[in-house]
């Protein structure tokens, strides 16, 4: 029954986790393992350790410290075993808060001795070094324990080289060798933990020398505290085995998950495709068990889509050949006008340069083909009055779409704007981000006011009525694209990756005929709408299954 529980607790969203923090609970609380009588109490040890202390000011080998404040009675969060006594960190250790060594001294060629900087507390191979002067009361050894004072409060023990102890790191010296160093250790995390969120004016954690030297634990005779230590130990283990366990399973999971759908969007005829479908239908229960799974399922979906798999294509269609020649006549029409200037001519695409077979009545095209205006936006400088122009930054293109959260406003003062106003319709291109984001497009669907868009955004307007832009939007958004189009011709320069408007002309869209367009688009929203249904469903669930592992710890 406890396996089953236990396994119950490892398979929930930080399950693991609550377990070691329940091990944990446990053991600083005495309800680990049993208590013997026999065993010295704690009262004796810290007589012990007092008489050490005091052994060691009277040689003036430390300071005599100042009283330390009694522990009141809210301090004492629970029922002390028989044997054990409440205590002050201060009372059995001494906190050694790091010295501010100058940065002009630092370099990472390995000069002089490694420095311990708040990074390095729980890690043995430090990158910074220290080459200035220093006191030989700041050198740590291995085996010392250590505890990083800024963002997660860490106590670990030290079992890198000699190295220094910088600022913002706490080093324990205890008193005496009559105590566990590892428990008392594990007890100090646990307070720390509760201490871990507290935050004042800042953003970042924060841990004061006082609040290390004041910290209360409670102690256990010497014997029980070497017994503590074995059974959480032995049990942190078996968490690190079921963590392994789950791992491996994500991972195997993932790699199932990907060979599967992998045959689906490998499928050249649609009597292969539901073959290979046949096979993912019959574990679908097991595939399709987490979020991300549903997420690969939807860019599967995407892809079928743009090859033309999803729907069946209709003979009495008109093919995409007739629909290219009504957009070259429509674009023709709009340049003798002049509501645009005439493009350049693309170059053709040949069969070798198809990334895939396409099904009959479809076309092969470059994306300058199917659009009318493909402009950068504007680099006037936002501001926050919300009586100006609302402008949409790389933000507001989430998931295909674009999304009208956290608007920024722009006053218009180089007069580019009437020009540079969106249409229902316009798609909205990445153009320069980090490389994941680079590449991202999103289909604007109007607004209650007028909307303009920023310079790091391509605007693509396609040519109204002989195009659907929430197909070629979908493409956009596929593996396809971004593995065949976009990463092949992104540049890298100062941390940002980047791509231009003639690039993004010459991508290569696989167009069916209008109307099937039309029944891809349909299709692909009703499966989406599928989708986005089981992926709540899953978030429900996972939330339900981390309240039983709260409950079952």
């Amino acid at each position: 029954m406890l396996l089953k529980q236990l396994d119950q607790v490892a398979t929930a969203p930080g399950g693991v986790a609550k377990l070691r923090e329940l091990i944990l609970t446990l053991a600083v609380q005495g309800k680990l393992v049993p208590q013997d009588p026999a065993d010295e109490p704690a009262s004796e040890l810290l007589k012990k350790i007092r008489a050490e202390k005091s052994r060691l000011i009277a040689e003036g080998k430390i300071k005599r410290d100042k009283p330390l404040v009694k522990i009141a009675a809210e301090e004492k969060p629970f029922a002390l075993p028989l044997g054990w006594e409440w205590v002050r960190l201060a009372e059995i250790a001494f906190p050694q808060a790091g010295f501010a060594f100058k940065s002009s001294g630092f370099n990472e060629i390995r000069q002089g001795l490694p420095l311990i900087r708040i990074r390095d507390v729980g890690d043995s191979d430090p990158s910074t070094f220290f080459s200035g002067d220093y006191r030989e009361e700041f050198i740590v050894e291995s085996g010392e324990w250590l505890v990083s004072m800024d963002g997660e409060f860490r106590v670990r023990e030290w079992s890198g080289p000699k190295a220094l102890l910088n600022q913002r790191v706490t080093r324990l010296m205890f008193y005496g060798g009559d105590l566990c160093q590892l428990f008392v250790t594990a007890a100090l995390q646990f307070k720390l933990n509760e201490l871990q969120g507290t935050k004042a004016y800042t953003t970042v954690d924060h841990l004061s020398g006082g609040q290390i030297a004041l910290s209360v634990i409670a102690l256990p005779p010497l014997a029980e505290q070497t017994r503590i230590v074995a059974r959480v130990e032995e049990l942190m283990r078996l968490c690190d085995a079921l963590e392994a366990k789950r791992q491996l399973e994500a991972t195997q999971h993932a790699q199932l998950l990907q060979a599967l759908l992998g045959s689906l969007t490998a499928s050249t005829t649609p009597e292969e495709l539901a073959a290979n479908w046949q096979r993912v239908a019959t574990h679908f229960d097991l595939l399709l068990d987490r979020p991300e799974a549903v997420d690969a399922m939807e860019q599967a979906i995407l892809q079928l889509a743009v090859r033309g798999l999803l729907v069946p294509q209709d003979p009495n269609d008109e093919p995409a050949s007739e629909l290219l020649k009504k957009i070259r006549a429509e674009k023709n029409r709009l340049v003798a006008v002049g509501k645009i200037k005439r493009d350049k001519p693309l170059p053709p695409i040949a069969e070798d340069e198809q990334p895939f077979a396409l099904p009959q009545g479809w076309e092969w095209v470059r994306l300058g083909a199917l659009g009318e205006l493909f402009d950068y936006g504007t680099s006037q400088k936002a501001v926050d009055d919300q009586r100006a122009v609302p402008i949409l930054r790389m933000g507001n293109i989430q998931n295909g779409r674009v999304v009208m959260h956290n608007l920024k406003y722009l006053i218009d003062q180089d007069g580019d704007l009437p020009n540079l106003l969106l249409r229902k319709g316009d798609l909205l291109f990445n153009r320069t981000n980090s490389y994941e984001l680079v590449g991202k497009t999103g289909l604007f669907e109007g607004f209650t006011r007028e909307v303009t868009f920023a310079s790091y955004l391509i605007r693509i307007r396609l040519v109204e009525a002989f195009g659907i832009p929430e197909y070629i939007n979908m493409y956009m958004n596929t593996r396809d694209c971004r593995e065949n189009e976009i990463e092949p011709d992104l540049t890298q320069q100062t941390g940002q990756a980047n791509y231009n408007g003639t690039k993004l002309k010459n991508i290569r869209v696989p167009l069916p005929p209008l109307a099937e367009q039309s029944r891809i688009v349909a299709r692909v929203a009703e499966l989406r709408c599928l989708c986005h249904d089981l992926r709540q469903r899953l978030s429900r669930a996972q939330t339900q299954q981390a309240l039983l592992a709260e409950v079952l710890v």
